[in-house]
C-alpha cells in the first residue's frame, strides 16, 4: 500500500487552509482538529485556531448535527437512534444531538419506514410471524424504534 505524504502546515498558511476545509462542508470539531493533527498543528495554536473557527462561525456544531443528521435521514434513510449513534461517534454534544433529530417531521418519519418495509418484502405478505419478525429486525437496524415500526406495519396489514 503506497502511503500518502501530508504536507505539514505553518502558522502562516494553517488558518487558511482549515478555514477552507470547514468552508467546503459542514465539521465537526473531532474532524477539524484530526485534520489539524495530521498536519503538524499542535497544542496552543490548534486551540486557538479551532476558537477561531467557533468565533468566525466556520465552526457549528449545532448547526453540523443538523446538516449530518438531515442529509443521513434524506438520502440514506436512517432512523433517530442510527443518526443518534453516528453523532455520538463524532463526538456532538447531547444538546446538538437532540436539536438535529427534533427536526423530523412525523409523517416524513412514517414515509421512511414504509419505504423500508416495501424495500424489504416487495412481494411477499406479512402474514406469518417470522416474516413480519425478519422485517422489524431489518428496520431496526436501519436506526427506527421498535414500537414505531409496529406501527407502521399494524397500518399497512
Amino acid at each position: 500500500m503506497i502511503e500518502k505524504k501530508v504536507k505539514k502546515w505553518n502558522r502562516d498558511n494553517a488558518a487558511i487552509n482549515i478555514e477552507r476545509y470547514c468552508a467546503y462542508q459542514e465539521r465537526c470539531h473531532d474532524e477539524v482538529r484530526t485534520k489539524l493533527l495530521s498536519h503538524g498543528i499542535y497544542g496552543d495554536f490548534l486551540e486557538e485556531l479551532i476558537s477561531d473557527l467557533i468565533q468566525n462561525n466556520f465552526l457549528n456544531e449545532e448547526r453540523f448535527a443538523i446538516m449530518y443528521a438531515g442529509g443521513k435521514f434524506r438520502i440514506k434513510r436512517w432512523g433517530r437512534i442510527k443518526i443518534q449513534q453516528a453523532l455520538k461517534l463524532k463526538g456532538v454534544s447531547s444538546y446538538s444531538i437532540r436539536v438535529a433529530l427534533e427536526q423530523f417531521k412525523d409523517e416524513d418519519y412514517v414515509e421512511a419506514i414504509r419505504y423500508w418495509i416495501n424495500k424489504r418484502c416487495e412481494t411477499e405478505f406479512l402474514s406469518d410471524y417470522e416474516t413480519k419478525a425478519d422485517v422489524i429486525r431489518f428496520i431496526q437496524s436501519k436506526g427506527f424504534e421498535t414500537d414505531r415500526i409496529i406501527q407502521v406495519l399494524n397500518e399497512t396489514d
